[in-house]
């Protein structure tokens, strides 16, 4: 049989805090964009299901990030418990060797594996892709149809609008622009007629003008020219293009592992640092890896923790995390900049990390005490307690003092007090 009954409850419990997880990470990471979209329902009039929809597009990118803590997590708490509740003693009295026992494990970091890369390879560049998409097509229709006749619109950046006429179709009549795009020559531009064309890939409305005159003052505003054109085009920035390309999560990620290996030619062909897209395509392939890794480290830190409850393997794993993750950040930021590899740069946390998952494992298999490790999470399981005892401290009411008034005491009598009294009273009877 490939999986026993106890590989069965060991990758059930896995899977179940593992989902757990999953869930409280992203929705953490979703308050960062909650503030976003309750701009974008109040001001720009975003239906329901086009907030769920930016939702759906977000989540990719937030799996990238919690699916390798999660997997740590789900890895830390679970043998944790186990060890806890003596389980892990019960497992190794049965002769279950520790890599016997990690048979549902590798199976567990395996299915994290295969849904890391579905995320990195296909999910993320399509939830990004389509993320900004959308949000483009919603300011952009809100921005066309803010287009009044006879009204100054001032929606775009460094430009006053005035037309005439406005159709259906994006055709404006009658059109006036004030650019103050260079304040020491601003131009005013009249035309005959336009037309609104946009264009979803740079984040931008093109209006292109027919049979019009540019007038300019130039020289400290000395100097007065003017200019006709029969055709002449403006890109117009949408209201908050800045932070939107920030918010829309633009940039390499969204692209495809296809379309990142055509940047980098098309890059290299041009004599541009390719750096920066050669990050992002190793970490294609290093962030799915980072998952094997935690799940096999997670059991002996859960393990060790033991003595320390769940407030003990939520801190090591918290530690963990945060400095994997500087590992990470500040290595990829020495690869874009050309100080280290671009493409190992990446992989240098996982190099390390593996390194420590084998000294681990031989030392569990063994069963070899291992001073650093336990010395680490002690340091770990300390700031937890002392973290608490701080919370404690804080959330503890004041303590009312209630005086109380002393009231007589009155003995009750013994047995044997009864028994006396009774012969007494019955001496005096005899009498």
């Amino acid at each position: 049989m490939l999986f026993k009954t106890i590989d069965r409850y060991i990758f059930r419990e896995l899977l179940k805090i593992f989902l757990i997880s999953i869930f409280a990470m992203t929705m953490i990471l979703y308050l960062d964009k909650f503030l976003f979209l309750a701009e974008m329902i109040v001001n720009r009039g975003v239906s329901f299901i086009e907030m769920v929809m930016m939702m759906v597009y977000i989540s990719p990118a937030f799996f990238a990030i919690t699916i390798p803590m999660a997997v740590l997590m789900a890895s830390v708490v679970t043998f944790n418990q186990f060890s806890v509740n003596n389980e892990w003693v019960a497992m190794k009295s049965c002769n279950w060797s520790f890599l016997e026992l990690m048979k549902p494990v590798l199976f567990f970091s395996l299915f994290a594996y295969f849904i890391a890369n579905i995320v990195m390879f296909w999910a993320l560049p399509w939830g990004n892709q389509s993320y900004k998409v959308l949000v483009y097509d919603i300011i952009k229709n809100r921005a066309n149809i803010d287009i009044q006749p006879n009204v100054f619109n001032r929606d775009f950046k460094n430009l006053i609008l005035l037309v005439k006429e406005h159709n259906q179709n994006s055709q404006l009549k009658g059109v006036f622009i004030a650019d103050t795009t260079n304040p020491e020559t601003p131009q005013i531009i009249t035309s005959e007629q336009g037309v609104i064309f946009p264009n979803p890939e740079t984040l931008k409305i093109q209006l292109k003008l027919n049979n019009g005159t540019i007038h300019e003052l130039s020289n400290e505003r000395g100097d007065y020219q003017t200019l006709n054109f029969d055709r002449y085009d403006i890109n117009l920035s949408l209201p908050d293009t800045d932070r939107l390309e920030k918010k829309a999560l633009i940039g390499n990620k969204e692209l495809s592992y296809s379309k990142i290996k055509d940047r980098i030619q098309l890059m290299k062909s041009k004599g541009l640092p390719t750096a920066g897209p050669e990050v992002e395509l190793s970490k294609k392939f290093s962030i799915p890896f980072t998952c094997l890794l935690f799940a096999i480290l997670g059991a002996p830190l859960g393990i060790k923790s033991s003595r320390s409850g769940k407030s003990g393997s939520f801190g090591i794993t918290v530690a963990v995390i945060m400095v994997y993750y500087v590992g990470l950040i500040l290595t990829q930021n020495l690869g874009r900049i050309g100080k280290i590899h671009a493409y190992t740069s990446v992989w240098i946390p996982n190099i390390i990390l593996l390194f420590v998952v084998v000294y681990v494992v031989y030392k569990m298999q063994k069963e070899l005490p291992f001073k650093f490790m336990e010395s680490f999470i002690d340091l770990v399981v300390t700031v937890v307690e002392f973290f608490k005892g701080l919370i404690r401290k804080t959330n503890k009411n004041p303590v009312r003092k209630i005086k109380a008034t002393k009231k007589p005491i009155t003995t009750r009598p013994s047995l044997e007090g009864i028994d006396q009294l009774r012969k007494v009273s019955n001496l005096k009877k005899d009498e």
